[in-house]
């Protein structure tokens, strides 16, 4: 993947009513990635974004002026998509099936259609997603939250990891946002004492472990590295990237497998990852992890290769996810701190810090690591500079 880099990025700003609509949300977003990019709407042949996104990709075209499209591509299962829109966007590029390709993502989940309800639709549609959710839909298991509190409890039982564990991971995410202007959270970091505080969501979750609920937009500009070196910014080369699903796979929690307390298909993502880059974990700067519910952030810590099964409340014990910690996590305060735009705002934090203009920018010039939504099938890059 090393002939792609990404080489613009742009963003509304994040707020919890937008007073727009999701296409002008994405039209604003990717514009300013192309100009960020120092390119033009008529450079742009291909187009990546969510199933999820209300925006098609020729939508999306005429609002910009965008012109012929050679690529367009959409990405299932929700937080899972974010790297793997970049990740096709790259192959596009490296096949020469497109020349130019920006991938975004836009939604009003705050003001609009709210993720964290329940929707009966979900077990009720004639595919087999509603065939799957049908199974614990009725059993009351029908939000983000509950699901993930299964896992997490079964987590807790089997790894000795506590909630005092998980606050520590909306703590370091918290301290990052407060010093970031852009995030919803600026200014206003958390102690343990208060995520201890915070009211439960579904036990053992609280409300402090759970993500945002977000307006806006985040575009992405992917190019070959050839083209990248005549832009004005430093390009972020794609060095991996990568997809999985795991055995018995299925939405946010598969409760059918005979290990419930792990997240297999983050590991396969990892193990190519650290194949195609050529490192391993020792070697990335800072990881920039999908933070939707606290636990999974440990446990992605695990699967990644950063420490051993189980092991992940003992390395972050002594503040390694904070400012000036050895692996800094989300240092532009994550979903948890900045918004909640289904980890697209991720990859722009990780471009920012392989340019070295990050607000909270993590010394060195090592790799960068991004990871996409845990619990479903998901994706994930490594970044670097050229």
């Amino acid at each position: 993947m090393s002939g792609a880099a990404i080489v613009g990025i742009g963003a509304t700003e994040f707020s919890k009513d937008s007073g727009r609509s999701e296409l002008r949300l994405a039209a604003e977003a990717v514009q300013a990635a192309l100009a960020d990019a120092g390119l033009t709407p008529s450079d742009v042949d291909g187009l990546v974004t969510f199933t999820m996104d209300s925006n098609a990709e020729v939508a999306v075209a005429r609002e910009l002026g965008i012109g012929e499209l050679t690529f367009f591509s959409q990405i299932g299962y929700g937080g899972g998509a974010a790297c793997a829109t970049v990740h096709q966007a790259a192959m596009a590029v490296t096949t020469g099936a497109a020349g130019v390709v920006v991938c975004y993502r836009a939604l009003n989940e705050r003001s609009g259609r709210r993720f964290g309800r329940v929707a009966v639709a979900a077990a009720s549609m004639p595919t087999s997603g509603g065939i799957d959710n049908g199974w614990h839909y009725p059993m009351g298991l029908a939000t983000p939250a509950a699901m993930v509190a299964m896992a997490a409890r079964r987590y807790m039982h089997e790894s000795g990891a506590t909630s005092e564990d998980f606050g520590r991971v909306a703590v370091a995410d918290r301290k990052h946002a407060a010093t970031n202007p852009h995030a919803w959270f600026y200014g206003r970091p958390i102690s343990l004492a208060e995520h201890q505080e915070s009211r439960w969501i579904a036990e053992p979750l609280r409300l402090l472990d759970c993500c945002q609920e977000s307006d806006g937009a985040v575009a992405v500009v992917v190019t070959s590295l050839e083209r990248a070196r005549n832009l004005p910014h430093p390009p972020a080369v794609i060095s991996a990237a990568a997809q999985g699903a795991g055995p018995d796979q299925f939405t946010m929690t598969s409760y059918y497998r005979s290990d419930m307390a792990s997240l297999p298909e983050m590991g396969v993502v990892a193990r190519q990852l650290w194949r195609q880059a050529g490192i391993g974990p020792s070697d990335v700067r800072t990881a920039v992890l999908y933070d939707h519910f606290t636990p999974y952030v440990l446990m992605q810590l695990e699967e990644l290769g950063f420490c051993e099964r189980g092991e992940a409340r003992h390395f972050i014990a002594d503040g390694a996810l904070e400012p000036g910690g050895r692996l800094p996590l989300n240092p532009h305060g994550g979903q948890l701190g900045e918004a909640y735009i289904h980890g697209m705002n991720g990859i722009a934090e990780a471009v920012r810090q392989i340019r070295g203009t990050a607000v909270n920018q993590v010394p060195g010039t090592g790799p960068v690591l991004v990871t996409a939504g845990t619990g479903v099938p998901t994706s994930a890059l490594i970044l670097s500079a050229a």
